[in-house]
């Protein structure tokens, strides 16, 4: 039976949430961590990409995270970035967010209504003479960029921050009758904390193609993957498991 369950996120803020129905209904106890964690680029490292921020006119922003350590690594550098700096962000959350460090104005902020990048070719198309920096983390794939210079824009790629694993606090047992992942970030995670670790019948419940297959390759069994035919988010897999799963 599946009891103890390790979701490697943080904890739901409101206390009525799927997982606390789970935990409720089949007696499970749901134990929330987060296996990575974000760390930016210090300027010394940053500077190992030979990249000016000043010399783009326009920045693309996939993410809050990406704000915070653009304007971040700009300070560290002593680069004030000017008014004139345009914002082409992956969606409308994302290009509110920069009401934090700038003074927002629709002419200099563009969005995507539909987390696409491709919506925003039109503004690009307009601006023939803009020069393009996106800031990314160490995981990535290029599919964003290559889909930009399919299109004919010049796009220069920066790291600004990077994700790493973090440490297991070594007074707390891993031993879980089932783990969920999100990233395969938080594969390498389990590797690196407990390399000599063995699955057995531990379960690996899979969110993404991608999770799935750095457990694969990281040799461990993939018992859940998300999404299915049948289920589009975890936790109704994770529900429909506990439900049906035989009994003791």
């Amino acid at each position: 039976m599946i009891k103890k369950i390790l979701i490697s996120q943080p904890k739901p803020l409101n206390e009525r949430n799927p997982y606390a129905d789970m935990a409720s209904k089949f007696g499970a106890e749901f134990d929330f961590c987060q296996l990575i964690h974000v760390e930016g680029l210090t300027a010394r490292e940053f500077r190992m990409q030979h990249i000016n921020p000043l010399d783009y006119t326009a920045v693309i922003l996939n993410s809050r995270l990406g704000i915070e350590h653009y304007f971040r690594l700009c300070e560290e550098m002593r680069l004030n970035v000017p008014d004139s700096m345009h914002y082409y962000c992956i969606s409308e959350a994302v290009g509110n967010y920069l009401q934090k460090y700038i003074q927002y104005r629709k002419r200099k902020v563009f969005f995507s209504e539909h987390n696409r990048f491709e919506d925003l070719l039109p503004a690009m198309y307009r601006r023939p003479q803009e020069k393009y920096l996106m800031v990314l983390s160490d995981i990535h794939n290029d599919e964003q960029i290559n889909m930009f210079a399919e299109n004919k824009i010049t796009v220069q790629p920066a790291v600004m921050y990077r994700t790493v694993s973090t440490k297991w606090d070594e007074k707390k047992p891993f031993d879980y009758d089932m783990i969920a992942l999100f990233t395969p970030s938080g594969v390498k995670s389990i590797r690196e904390n407990f390399p000599n670790w063995k699955q057995d019948k531990t379960l690996f419940a899979a969110f993404g193609a991608g999770t799935a297959q750095a457990l694969e390759e990281a040799g461990f069994r993939v018992d859940i993957r998300v999404p299915n035919t049948k289920h589009q988010s975890l936790t109704a897999a994770l529900h429909d498991y506990l439900e049906n799963q035989p009994a003791e």
